[in-house]
């Protein structure tokens, strides 16, 4: 199993939108709907500054393509 490191979510939705996502729709709050073709849309929801720990990172990744090496 690859590490993840922890991130905080500014680093994570820039990985996100270098790998071909882009901002669908953003919220007033930390709620973004993030859109790639021939994916699912995913809610990104957290806030810039925020920790995001190595197991949310994978679940992140299963369902965004994100790898370790992106970040």
């Amino acid at each position: 199993m690859t590490e993840w490191p922890s991130s905080k979510a500014r680093q994570v939705l820039a990985a996100l939108l270098q790998i071909g996502w882009t901002i669908k729709r953003e919220a007033k709050g930390s709620h973004r709907v993030l859109s790639r073709p021939g994916w699912p849309d995913y809610v990104f929801a957290f806030h810039d500054r925020e920790e995001i720990g190595p197991r949310m990172l994978r679940r992140i990744a299963k369902r965004t393509g994100l790898k370790p090496e992106d970040l």
